[in-house]
């Protein structure tokens, strides 16, 4: 686990890919489990450590989550995602390259949980919630693009259903169509920066997540404009 930030209220940790950030049916041990571990071993805590889930992370997706280290930073983060003024900056690969060198995405998302899966419509539908992101391409490699996306809104898989959407599947990303999956079941896509002012200090948060130990996003990552 890679702690990038932390303080008496907030921990950031950048997540690896595989990881899930909260409990789920698979059993496996989720983040805040693993952090609360790393809190309580640090600080040689006696009894049980706060740890709260303040936004979630795609298991294939790396990068930056925020967890709370006390219920008031939990419930001022969750005002803070609520009302839009958390901002997150994401990077992703992709083969295709965008029909602009950046352009605002307006979608109208459906999901279906049955199997798991986002729809994106050009058009309103009825239960589809609209989805806004900006993106821009930054770097080119032989083979494949480098995107900096802002979500506007946050919606379930919203990156990956809007970028397969106009033609650009990430790298990896089979369920949104990518032709072939990573070697480590990741998708190319990663919680790049984190922005926001401290829920209790009131200082200005910017955390950037080191580039992937990955050739392929080193390479790319060299190569931003």
């Amino acid at each position: 686990m890679q702690v990038v930030y932390e303080d008496n209220h907030i921990i950031i940790v950048n997540k690896a890919p595989g990881e899930i950030v909260q409990g789920d049916k698979t059993g496996d041990t989720p983040l805040s489990e693993i952090v609360k571990q790393w809190i309580k071993e640090k600080y040689a805590k006696p009894g049980n450590v706060f740890c709260g889930v303040t936004h979630r992370l795609d298991r294939p997706v790396g990068g930056l989550v925020v967890f709370a280290k006390t219920s008031k930073a939990l419930s001022r983060m969750n005002d803070l995602f609520r009302n839009g003024d958390v901002h997150k900056t994401y990077w992703a690969i992709v083969k295709n390259l965008p029909p602009k060198e950046e352009d605002t995405l307006t979608h109208y998302i459906t999901t279906v949980e049955r199997n798991n899966k986002s729809y994106a419509s050009a058009t309103p539908k009825e239960g589809a919630l609209k989805s806004i992101l900006k993106y821009r391409v930054i770097a080119h490699g032989d083979n494949y693009h480098l995107l900096e996306i802002q979500l506007i809104t946050g919606r379930k898989h919203q990156i990956r259903v809007q970028l397969s959407a106009i033609g650009c599947p990430i790298k990896g990303d089979l369920k949104y169509g990518a032709k072939r999956s990573n070697p480590d079941g990741s998708i190319s896509l990663q919680a790049h920066n984190i922005r926001f002012v401290h829920p209790v200090s009131k200082q200005p948060i910017d955390i950037t997540a080191p580039v992937p130990d990955d050739a392929l996003w080193q390479a790319l990552a060299k190569n931003v404009e």
